[in-house]
């Protein structure tokens, strides 16, 4: 078993309260040290009190499933003798309404473009077969309900 933790700090800084217009704007540190800016998405709360130079819940649940997905795919990619030299991956999460009617994120689509180099290079297939390996090992992914969709596009020669 591993622990994995986060601090999310807020300071109502003076700022009015209750009548709901204050800065949604904190810091998420991380067990490093490292720090960065949240704030609440500004499709949730409008701007001034969203922060458009910060990271939103949602946004970083789609990079945590995209990263998560990216670092198996590396591993899994090593593991079958494919050297890759750079990996993108432009994923995108939809926010809408399950069947209960509750605003969740309904899908996330990953797509990866992943550049190889070497003497073995892998078929569409192969590669196909790889991003699939991938999502199964990612802790995130099993972790939600959100429909998790990978579209691997075609690596520019």
């Amino acid at each position: 078993m591993a622990i994995y933790t986060a601090e999310v700090l807020w300071a109502r800084s003076g700022q009015k309260f209750i009548d709901n217009r204050y800065s949604r704007k904190h810091i998420l540190r991380f067990d490093s040290g490292i720090e960065i800016a949240g704030s609440s998405s500004p499709h949730v709360v409008p701007v001034p009190y969203s922060a458009l130079d910060a990271v939103d819940p949602e946004e970083a649940f789609v990079a945590s499933l995209s990263s998560c997905h990216m670092l198996w795919f590396l591993a899994i990619a090593a593991e079958h003798g494919f050297v890759v030299d750079d990996y993108q991956d432009a994923a995108e999460g939809v926010m809408a309404k399950n069947a209960d009617g509750k605003l969740m994120m309904t899908v996330v689509t990953l797509r990866p473009e992943v550049h190889f180099s070497g003497e073995s290079t892998p078929t569409d297939t192969e590669l196909h077969k790889l991003h699939h390996l991938a999502h199964d090992a990612c802790f995130i992914a099993n972790s939600v309900k959100t429909e998790v969709r990978c579209e691997p596009r075609q690596a520019a020669l």
